[in-house]
């Protein structure tokens, strides 16, 4: 357990918005940390691939339309990723529970990120005279030493207090908890990936028929009962073919434009 709980922390450093050791950005905070990579990630950690992948598909639903402007984040998703997909595959938590447990770390999960930058402002203050000085070691140690140091202490240590001592802590607290409780956090994990996937579609959708798009992959999903494979194969071909639909709608519209031209300038 004391092996696997530094895995996962050092994970969710790797996996932080300030950490640069994975090509940036890209390799961290948009791969990593994404809820359906992490969750393989934890599950082949803590031996339960299948588990953790669940928990983490439900999760990235929920966040999946989640922006972070100017570096402001309405929960810190880097915690939902790691110690929250963890805690919830140790306390042997339903999907729904689990996705429940998850916005509530990662809404906390915003006071240690807020920290993070209150203290990343003395680090600029020293880089900055240490610019003014000319003295380039002094700068290199606070631009970057200090910050890394920093955002290491702030990610690995919540993350592996939260694993190592808090998985039997929220197994018990489960256990016993009354199950009208339970029932509660369940319908609120079944609703809250419905919330994101609503924010995706107000962030997508121009049109308001291309709704009628979602409406059909609903239906085949419940009713038709199709599986993720044969839905993807038909979204590809209706894709294609309202593509191919639009582009010669798009031809027809333009050379009628060219003609009624020409015609203007014949007369």
């Amino acid at each position: 357990m004391l092996l696997q709980a530094i895995a996962i922390s050092v994970f969710c450093y790797l996996g932080a918005l300030s950490t640069p050791w994975l090509l940036g950005l890209t390799g961290g905070w948009y791969t990593i940390t994404r809820p359906l990579v992490s969750g393989m990630i934890v599950g082949l950690i803590l031996g339960d691939l299948k588990q953790g992948i669940l928990i983490g598909v439900a999760i990235q639903t929920v966040y999946i339309a989640m922006v972070t402007p100017g570096g402001q984040m309405p929960a810190d998703l880097n915690f939902v990723a790691f110690p929250a997909i963890a805690l919830a595959m140790l306390s042997n938590a339903s999907t729904e529970v689990a996705v429940t447990l998850a916005t509530t770390i990662g809404v906390l999960g915003t006071i240690v990120f807020n920290l993070y930058q209150v203290v990343n402002s003395f680090w600029n203050h020293r880089a900055v005279a240490a610019i003014q000085e000319g003295d380039y070691r002094k700068f290199r140690l606070n631009a970057i030493a200090g910050p890394q140091a920093t955002n290491f202490i702030s990610r690995f240590v919540p993350s592996f207090l939260v694993v190592y001592f808090g998985s039997g802590f929220a197994k018990s607290m489960l256990d016993s908890m009354p199950q009208y409780l339970i029932d509660v956090m369940s319908y609120l994990g079944g609703v809250l990936p419905a919330i994101g996937i609503a924010m995706l579609l107000t962030a997508v959708v121009k049109e308001n028929s291309l709704f009628l798009f979602f409406l059909l992959g609903f239906v085949c999903i419940v009713f038709l009962n199709l599986n993720m494979i044969a839905l993807t194969i038909i979204a590809a071909v209706i894709a294609y073919l309202y593509y191919t639909g639009s582009s010669k709608k798009s031809v027809v519209m333009s050379n009628g434009v060219i003609d009624e031209e020409d015609d203007e300038e014949e007369f």
